[in-house]
């Protein structure tokens, strides 16, 4: 009989509630018991959790790795998600190994390269992967001279941090001045030219940040699954257009995001995220982690989960090809039940754990960010 797994999932996003789920229904009926910390104890994760623990909030990235290996010894973990301080963990990885965990990241090298978006560029145009034009701006003068070399050929100009994930960040320039039409609805990502420069020229903070075209839908997220031998797995994209969601595995989407994962050893799970410029995809991002969608490919008919953490305990699934390409589909919010109590955060010099490890609560309802059918 095959042992239980035990994973850990350091304070990742909500939505990878669905991410343990499908390691518990994995396919090979294994036993997998899932660890989880977060900064917040009202994080749905640490409810979905078998085992949880506050994390303890001001640690530098050193410290937070021994407070990881300490997490990985005393719970005996196989398998280690790290999201917060991947960067500092994978360069332990031999740590880690020494006590019997694996970790479900790439190497130092791959998420090096791609923390920041500028020398990611770079590296991908050099193995062929188109990228957009983009502009690397600290100061109010260099984003105006990006903004008007964009706007003379006839693009929106728009900027994000140079490192960062997800869209943090992101805003459109627009040239209309600030007025009640900013006021109405919902907050919008435009922003006025005017106003940027101006906190520019006012703050003593430094910024550093990518400008660059307004790429167009569609937006394709291709999630990757590649061996440490530099093999891809499994590579399906997730489309989006608006709130419309479906799947392709277009080789215009699939050959170059292979030509990323297996160029720069993106081992397990990555995402990587085009759209289009000049009528061809471009890229957008690379996540070295794994996507809060990627259960959705569930919809497909596998269970990329599961595949990823065989891979890592040197269960090798093999190529994986879906069998089927799921329906169109959409995404809708829902309850998912919390810890009866929500705990004080923890001090840093504390050292029993705030948060009691108990079986997590029998979920009563189904879980936020569900993917449905249209």
């Amino acid at each position: 009989m095959l042992s239980r797994v035990r994973v850990w999932l350091n304070r990742t996003y909500a939505e990878n509630v669905f991410f343990m789920d499908q390691l518990r229904r994995n396919p090979s009926d294994r036993a997998v018991e899932i660890h989880a910390t977060h900064g917040d104890a009202d994080s749905p994760v640490l409810a979905a959790a078998d085992t949880a623990e506050l994390e303890p909030e001001g640690l530098s990235p050193a410290a937070y790795v021994e407070f990881a290996l300490d997490q990985c010894q005393r719970r005996g973990i196989d398998v280690f998600v790290p999201r917060l301080h991947q960067s500092a963990i994978v360069a332990h990885r031999a740590d880690f190994a020494a006590i019997g965990t694996a970790l479900l990241a790439p190497p130092p090298e791959g998420v090096a390269v791609f923390h920041d978006k500028v020398i990611a560029y770079e590296a991908v145009q050099a193995i062929g992967v188109p990228v957009p034009p983009w502009w690397r701006v600290r100061t109010a003068d260099e984003l105006v001279a990006a903004v008007e070399e964009l706007e003379a050929g006839g693009h929106r100009a728009c900027f994000k941090p140079a490192s960062g994930a997800g869209g943090v960040g992101f805003r459109m320039i627009t040239r209309a001045p600030f007025s009640l039409m900013h006021l109405n609805g919902f907050p919008s990502p435009y922003v006025s030219l005017d106003m940027v420069v101006e906190a520019l020229q006012q703050s003593d903070e430094p910024v550093d940040w990518l400008v660059m075209p307004r790429l167009e839908q569609p937006e394709v997220s291709v999630d990757t699954l590649t061996g440490t031998d530099n093999r891809v797995r499994l590579a399906i994209g997730r489309t989006k257009n608006g709130r419309r969601r479906g799947f392709t595995l277009h080789e215009q989407w699939l050959e170059p995001a292979r030509l990323i994962a297996e160029g720069f050893g993106l081992h397990y799970l990555s995402n990587i995220q085009f759209r289009m410029f000049g009528g061809r995809p471009v890229l957008m991002d690379v996540n070295t982690r794994p996507a809060g969608g990627l259960h959705q490919l569930s919809l497909c008919g596998v269970n990329v989960p599961w595949a990823a953490v065989q891979l890592a305990l040197g269960e090798d699934p093999g190529v994986i090809e879906p069998p089927f390409l799921g329906q169109d589909y959409t995404v809708v919010s829902g309850p998912r039940p919390l810890r009866a109590v929500s705990l004080p955060q923890q001090r840093v010099d504390e050292v029993e754990p705030l948060l009691p490890s108990v079986p997590a609560p029998a979920p009563a309802v189904e879980a936020a960010a569900a993917a449905l059918p249209l």
